[in-house]
């Protein structure tokens, strides 16, 4: 199974995308993590990103190729890097499931106003990317994210996606 974990910065998306991939024993996929090891980092042109994501699918497609379920954490944001995922999927031969997480503004803004260990995205990123991000029009779960519902999220996102703990 390939999951998709889309969303704008700050809204929580990296914090379930994690969980999940642990509790599904799932291999995780991190887009800033991936521009921190492509030494990409502070590089966001058009040719950067899809860069990044284009390095996540080869990592995706090397892991669904030895069987495991797969979560991918980014933005997300332009309809064809989801497509891209997509695709890998169905040339695997495996699900796709996209879970978009969301959040309230003054939320993302104080999120964003603390330092985080991968992600340099602060406020005026998130609404750069909120200005171009292309909506999702295909089948998904939009989860909302708060500080205190990451366990009804993981429920609500293992349901959606028919892992039962197996």
């Amino acid at each position: 199974m390939l999951i998709v974990i889309a969303g704008l910065p700050g809204s929580g998306k990296s914090f379930l995308a994690q969980k999940l991939a642990e509790a599904i024993g799932a291999t995780y996929l991190n887009s800033d993590k991936i521009r921190i090891e492509m030494l990409a980092k502070g590089k966001y042109s058009d040719e950067d990103k899809l860069a990044v994501y284009t390095k996540m699918e080869l990592y995706a497609s090397k892991s669904l190729s030895k069987g495991k379920n797969v979560v991918v954490d980014a933005t997300f944001y332009r309809r064809s890097f989801r497509e891209m995922f997509e695709k890998l999927a169905e040339r695997n031969r495996v699900s796709f499931r996209i879970i978009e997480v969301k959040a309230d503004e003054p939320e993302i803004r104080r999120r964003l106003s603390a330092p985080r260990q991968f992600s340099e995205a602060d406020f005026k990123v998130y609404e750069m990317i909120r200005d171009q991000y292309e909506q999702i029009t295909t089948p998904h779960l939009v989860l909302v994210s708060t500080d205190t519902n990451i366990h009804e999220m993981l429920l609500k996102a293992r349901k959606y996606i028919g892992y039962d703990g197996n």
